[in-house]
């Protein structure tokens, strides 16, 4: 952590110390002692940014040889530092605020959830974990058995680890949103099936996808209500959760999936929420999501015959595409947005025979826009 080891800068000003401070007398009227003009005593050194900040102690920002504890960090506690996490045994430990990075090294049977990381997560030489986690990056190296509910923005690596399960991240505290927005992370890039095992095994399998019913709370616990962690409000619960909760790349159960995608405006995310509550509630599945940034020509290229109408809308900011899967979906998000959504401005697949094409044409677009 470099800046828990900067030292003050010390100004050098040889020139100064050379000089002998000078003084002007005059006679004043009502005394016979001469007064000195201007300041004889010495001037105050100047405050420069670096002198006044706070000093940080590196304790705050790791957790090191616990066993059998419940520990963490509350919101507001690390605000976007690095942190820390090793040699623990046995313990829950909360992390609920964002950061910059955070390494897990040498645990054992610990439950661990972590708030939004801006960049890498990396657990090395850790077994028996179960953790949520919401990052950048995410990556394992010479880990045994870790599942894992997961939010992450590229492509998540395992080295030469075994055992690695994986589920779509499902979590929710009051400050959460913020915290992924102060991580520069979007709650529609999850890229948590997306696994890249950097060292496979022919004839093994080092990683595989959790059952879909599968629950956090049977793997991660609430915080002790004895603990210092009692005031957060946490839910677990699907339909709380800060990031959508997507099938991903499990099997489809449909022929028929549809592409929607909400063009940059005011209440473009609450929309795709919205949308989301909608057709799930029907007992349709949204399959995947990306909020991604667009050119005229990746328009022309994605939506087709339909360019010309969207090209000006892309200027506004990034869009948000979902697919979303079942029999009947076309016809059930044409009419919501025809019904729901009459002011916003959305693509929307026009049949379910080309719908197909919307999803492959965008979501390849957006992969190599995100380099996946």
């Amino acid at each position: 952590m470099g800046c828990f080891f900067s030292k003050k800068s010390k100004r050098k000003s040889t020139e100064k110390e050379e000089r002998t401070p000078t003084t002007t007398t005059v006679e004043t009227t009502t005394t016979s002692n001469a007064v000195p003009l201007g300041n004889n005593t010495e001037e105050a050194p100047k405050q420069y940014s670096w002198d006044k900040r706070e000093k940080v102690d590196p304790k705050d920002y790791m957790l090191t040889g616990l066993k059998d504890v419940t520990v963490g960090r509350l919101p507001g506690k690390l605000n976007g530092q690095q942190f820390v996490i090793q040699e623990c045994e046995n313990c829950n430990i909360y992390v609920f605020d964002h950061s910059a990075t955070i390494t897990i090294d040498d645990c054992i049977n610990c439950r661990i959830v972590l708030g939004p990381v801006k960049g890498s997560v990396f657990f090395r030489d850790c077994k028996d974990i179960k953790c949520v986690v919401a990052c950048q990056q995410f990556r394992t190296r010479d880990c045994k058995k870790l599942e894992v509910f997961l939010c992450c923005a590229t492509q998540p690596i395992i080295e030469s680890s075994t055992g690695m399960k994986f589920g779509c991240f499902q979590y929710y505290y009051p400050e959460l949103a913020f915290h992924f927005k102060d991580a520069g992370l979007s709650i529609f890039n999850n890229n948590w099936s997306n696994i890249h095992d950097f060292t496979p095994v022919s004839g093994e399998n080092n990683w595989s996808l959790l059952p879909e019913a599968s629950a956090v709370l049977d793997f991660v616990p609430v915080p002790d209500p004895e603990s210092e962690f009692k005031s957060v409000r946490v839910s677990a619960d699907h339909d709380r959760s800060i990031v959508p909760l997507t099938k991903g790349g499990r099997r489809k159960d449909s022929d028929e999936s549809c592409l929607f995608v909400f063009f940059a405006g005011e209440y473009t995310t609450a929309n795709a929420r919205k949308l989301i509550d909608e057709l799930t509630a029907k007992g349709f599945v949204l399959v995947q999501t990306k909020e991604v940034s667009m050119r005229p020509e990746d328009v022309k290229r994605v939506f087709q015959n339909n360019a010309d109408d969207l090209v000006e809308w892309i200027t506004k900011g990034p869009v948000i595409a979902l697919e979303l899967n079942g029999d009947g979906v076309v016809e059930a998000c044409k009419n919501i947005a025809s019904e729901v959504f009459t002011g916003t401005k959305v693509f929307v697949s026009d049949n379910k025979n080309t719908s197909s094409r919307d999803v492959d044409n965008f979501f390849n677009f957006a992969d190599m826009q995100m380099g996946l």
